[in-house]
């Protein structure tokens, strides 16, 4: 996950993305805005922190556990202001407009270790959970 200055993200708030990418191997969406700054998500940080009002919750946000393996399956364009993300667990609601998206960059890295020490207080994991295959 790439960390960038406060100096940073004023510009990248006020710019449009321009190109998406998303590495399906190693689960990575590369987000590059139209000022050239790149930030690199994975599709778990992304799906931790959706900004649908499942996951923020009202007025207090929801703590999502159990993503380490997500994957985004789908990218839907909506207008030229945002995408929706449609993920492999079944996910697809919120949308995650430029701005949104320029503020998960700047605030990246304390976003993640708060998340990371909030799983640990709640005495949960990243780790996916057991999947039960029924054999006939």
């Amino acid at each position: 996950m790439t960390a960038q200055t406060s100096a940073s993200f004023a510009v990248a708030k006020t710019s449009q993305v321009s190109v998406l990418h998303y590495h399906r191997f190693s689960k990575v969406l590369d987000v590059k805005f139209s000022d050239e700054q790149l930030f690199s998500f994975s599709a778990e940080f992304l799906r931790v922190f959706s900004p649908s009002a499942e996951v923020r919750g009202h007025g207090k946000p929801q703590l999502v556990s159990h993503k380490k393996d997500v994957a985004i399956s789908q990218i839907v364009p909506v207008g030229q202001y945002a995408v929706k993300l449609v993920f492999d667990d079944g996910h697809q609601t919120g949308l995650y407009s430029w701005a949104y998206l320029a503020k998960l960059a700047a605030e990246q890295g304390e976003l993640w270790a708060d998340y990371l020490q909030r799983l640990k207080q709640a005495n949960s994991n990243r780790d996916s959970q057991l999947m039960i295959k029924q054999v006939y």
